[in-house]
């Protein structure tokens, strides 16, 4: 796999935060949302906005975007995706939305240490330094043994290994593939599966909520094609410590929707994780040396 150029991961990592930034809003709409209807119905929501929004967006290109070369890895990279969707959704009728996303940050360790192990990317010390930097951030901020682990735990961890599973995939393709494909493809295949069950939980959806609704679909085609982009151009392994910025995005959301203001070890642990994000993005932004004479 070609490295890529300095701009490429600067770019990548732009991306990245926009995605995550996106992603954010659409949990914080989604707890909302989990509170008043089934969670199916609210996952089943998410991808039929998701699929409308990009057959829309393309109009008579909606055709040409369908062709693949590599059609079992749209169906990896979908049951992936569904599977972080439901296993986050459903966490969020047991835990708020930012411990939630703080159990997931496991996620960006998975992702440098799975690119490393299945991609061959380098494993650099600076970004050894940058994942296991904003780890103790998130330990800080979920403090084990203080009430936060139930059993609900559990579901944003298996969330994370989706996640994480989910980006890998999107970098061992990189560009070979459309991203319009890829989102095709996934918004198809969460369409389809959560439909199965969607009529055994359907709940008439309040003209109130509708705004809340469409919203949900519209977020999640957004940061999936900034997600999509960033892992085509920029190494996975580079921008992993930019996932923690979930946390940081969570809890502001937490405070501005919820009103769930953040205790000091969540400040505290907010502030390690963005210094390990920007040490990571130093260093990654620095031009590569010249190769000295032979």
């Amino acid at each position: 796999m070609t490295r890529p150029t300095t701009a490429d991961t600067r770019k990548g990592m732009i991306y990245l935060a926009l995605g995550i930034f996106c992603f954010t809003a659409m949990d914080a709409v989604a707890k909302f949302l989990v509170a008043h209807y089934p969670t199916v119905e609210v996952i089943w929501a998410r991808y039929v906005g998701h699929f409308l929004c990009v057959v829309l967006y393309l109009g008579p290109r909606f055709v040409g975007a369908l062709k693949t070369s590599l059609p079992w890895w749209h169906l990896a990279r979908s049951v992936t995706q569904l599977g972080a969707t439901v296993f986050f959704f459903l966490s969020l009728n047991h835990i708020g939305l930012a411990e939630a996303t703080a159990l997931s940050g496991i996620a960006p360790l998975l992702i440098t240490l799975g690119a490393a192990l299945f991609l061959g990317e380098a494993l650099g010390l600076h970004r050894l330094i940058g994942v296991l930097g904003a780890m103790v951030g998130a330990l800080i901020v979920i403090r084990p043994g203080s009430g936060v682990f139930t059993a609900a735990a559990l579901l944003p961890v298996i969330c994370a290994f989706s996640y994480a599973a989910n980006m890998l995939l999107t970098r061992a393709v990189g560009r070979r593939e459309s991203p319009w494909a890829a989102m095709i493809y996934a918004s198809a295949f969460g369409m389809a599966a959560s439909s199965l069950v969607l009529s055994f939980h359907w709940q008439p959806v309040a003209p109130g909520h509708l705004w809340a609704f469409a919203g949900l679909g519209m977020l999640g085609a957004v940061a999936q094609l900034f997600i999509i982009r960033a892992y085509s151009i920029a190494e996975a392994g580079a921008m992993a410590p930019l996932g923690y910025l979930d946390m940081i995005y969570a809890t502001a959301w937490s405070i501005a929707v919820f009103g769930d203001w953040p205790d000091l070890f969540t400040v505290l642990g907010a502030l390690v994780i963005a210094a390990a994000g920007l040490y990571v993005w130093r260093q990654e932004a620095r031009p590569a040396k010249p190769a000295g004479p032979a």
